[in-house]
């Protein structure tokens, strides 16, 4: 709760300038001004909180609704206490001030202070993050991105090879792999594979440690009968191919190094915080979260960017809606229905659903609850987001004791799987039969 003595300040952010209404503890606006932004403003914006409500940083708690960005790290800087809630709430809030729809940035300052004050429970106060997790979470998003544009180009280039080239589409499903590029340089159009060598495949696949195929089996796929295609199909499609591999052997490249720096930082954080002689060193969260089957670099780094404050408090229920397996329900009358949840992190929420993939392909305990889970009927998606809800419950239970991940807990005294036997924390509401919840 707010301190009922204590000043608001009510920030709407934009690109170019700040407006920015300041409130007395009675709730009366003292002051109203846009700052631009940079960092000349942002320290003006700071300063003229001072000058105008004479109380130290600590006693002024400032509304704004994004939790990130510089004009967030700038007041948390000064000392400042920050919230943030969701636009979509403060969205209602200003409806419940202006049923009419009136809309300006002066407003919208003023009702980010006023909400503020009268419903202080729907803001969250943010706190400045490790240095580390900062790090983290910019290098994670960065191979998100590498990866998404790698399938990008790896769509483009079996288009263009399916156009001319469809011999070379089954040897491998990874078309960006490095081999795979090094394959096409070396033999860009069927007439080129047909006359290759078995020992310059041979080379090639050892070169580059292919295992799962031989060279006499890739070159009888290669010596099928050729597409008719019209004259320059070839020529325009090589010219097409070359300027995508040479993107992608750079994105392969940049997403290598950056695999590299995402197990560097996950080590660091990894690392015990106190190494000094007769001290009890407990796991870090890190240690904990990676021994949790399915856990592996991209979904730990995820983890702990994007879900790093919930899983400080080790706040089960902030960390199961921010991740989407909380379900919504829609209550009137007789009618009861039961959602999913889009109003969350979808980073973390593809994380985890592939978190809970990794876990019920190779842990048998999970195995057993996902296939406990499809003969209730449920769907694939369904239920891969009850086991994701059930890894977040362990996963929190972990990090309040401080222990690793034991797989021998998860069966009863007679051997059998305790997970699909007994319902999780949340199956009683959605595990229901009125989840409709539609597929991922």
């Amino acid at each position: 709760m707010i301190d009922q003595e204590r000043w608001l300040a009510g920030v709407d952010w934009a690109s170019r300038e700040h407006q920015v209404c300041l409130l007395d503890p009675a709730g009366q606006i003292r002051g109203q001004r846009a700052f631009s932004h940079g960092g000349a403003g942002l320290a003006e914006l700071c300063e003229w909180l001072l000058a105008t409500s004479s109380r130290p940083p600590a006693e002024i708690a400032v509304s704004i609704e994004v939790s990130h960005g510089p004009v967030v790290d700038a007041l948390l800087e000064r000392g400042f206490e920050v919230y943030a809630t969701n636009p979509k709430q403060l969205d209602r809030f200003r409806d419940r001030l202006s049923p009419a729809g009136l809309k300006d940035d002066r407003r919208d300052a003023y009702v980010a202070a006023h909400a503020l004050r009268t419903d202080p429970q729907c803001f969250r106060r943010l706190s400045a993050a490790d240095p580390l997790i900062v790090e983290l979470r910019a290098c994670s998003r960065l191979a998100s991105e590498l990866q998404a544009e790698r399938t990008r180009l790896t769509n483009r280039m079996r288009e263009e090879l399916w156009r001319y080239y469809p011999q070379a589409l089954k040897l491998t499903d990874d078309l960006a792999s490095d081999w795979f590029l090094a394959f096409w340089l070396a033999a860009p159009t069927p007439q080129k594979a047909r006359r290759l060598r078995p020992t310059t495949l041979q080379q090639l696949f050892q070169q580059h440690h292919v295992r799962r195929l031989t060279a006499e089996h890739a070159l009888s796929l290669l010596r099928q009968p050729d597409l008719t295609v019209a004259p320059g199909v070839v020529k325009a499609a090589c010219v097409h191919l070359r300027s995508l591999i040479n993107r992608l052997r750079l994105l392969n490249r940049q997403l290598r190094a950056t695999h590299a720096e995402l197990d560097e930082l996950c080590n660091q954080l990894a690392q015990p915080q106190d190494d000094s002689p007769g001290q009890l060193n407990e796991p870090r969260d890190a240690t904990i979260l990676r021994s949790l089957p399915g856990v592996g670099r991209i979904n730990l780094a995820t983890l702990l960017a994007e879900a790093h404050e919930p899983l400080s408090r080790r706040d089960y229920q902030a960390l199961r809606a921010l991740a989407g397996v909380a379900p919504v329900t829609r209550r009137s009358g007789r009618h009861i229905l039961v959602l999913r949840r889009f109003a969350c992190n979808p980073r973390l929420r593809d994380a985890l659903y592939y978190w809970a993939q990794a876990a019920a392909r190779h842990e048998p305990a999970w195995r057993n609850r996902y296939t406990h889970m499809r003969r209730r009927g449920h769907s694939h998606a369904r239920a891969l987001r009850a086991i994701g809800d059930r890894l977040l419950a362990i996963a929190c239970a972990m990090l309040r004791t401080a222990t690793l991940y034991d797989p021998n807990r998860h069966t009863n005294k007679n051997g059998e799987d305790a997970l699909a036997s007994s319902p999780s924390n949340s199956q009683a509401v959605i595990g229901s039969p009125a989840c409709t919840a539609p597929a991922a």
